[in-house]
């Protein structure tokens, strides 16, 4: 297995599957269209966010978006990931821990001292996440009135 950054083909193939990642990731709440991936994806990008996939032979594994975001009150900077996907045969076999352990070794290159990330209560990878080490920052709560 490979971890690298994509070439614009796999760039394309990541963007035609994003919304089934985000339905998948949102617990089946949000199905974007590939417009609106790609509304919300460019500007990242743009600002110097970037994936990292993981690869076996020629076949895509799964990837990793990171990059960088701001507290809106405090404006301290550190490094986010953005969305975490593998594909569904690849799953079970450790490769999203190791691009999360990939994704987080290039925030600290890049000069990060913290790492967040956003997940939607009951998903499955707040387990995985949390062997790492996070931990409740924010939560967001609702109620259906």
């Amino acid at each position: 297995m490979e971890i690298r950054k994509p070439n614009d083909l796999e760039y394309k193939t990541i963007l035609s599957l994003t919304p089934q990642a985000l339905f998948e990731g949102t617990l089946g709440e949000a199905k974007p269209s590939e417009e609106k991936v790609k509304q919300l994806i460019e500007p990242l990008l743009q600002k110097g966010s970037y994936y990292l996939i993981a690869t076996e032979g020629n076949h895509l594994i799964g990837w990793i978006l990171i990059g960088a975001s701001q507290d809106p009150l405090s404006e301290k900077r550190y490094g986010f990931i953005y969305e975490l996907f593998v594909l569904e045969e690849f799953r079970g076999k450790g490769m999203a821990r190791k691009l999360i352990e990939a994704g987080i070794e290039h925030l600290k290159q890049d000069g990060y001292s913290e790492v967040r990330l956003r997940v939607y209560a009951g998903n499955q990878a707040m387990k995985l996440y949390e062997t790492f080490g996070f931990k409740h920052h924010t939560i967001i709560m609702s109620m259906n009135v």
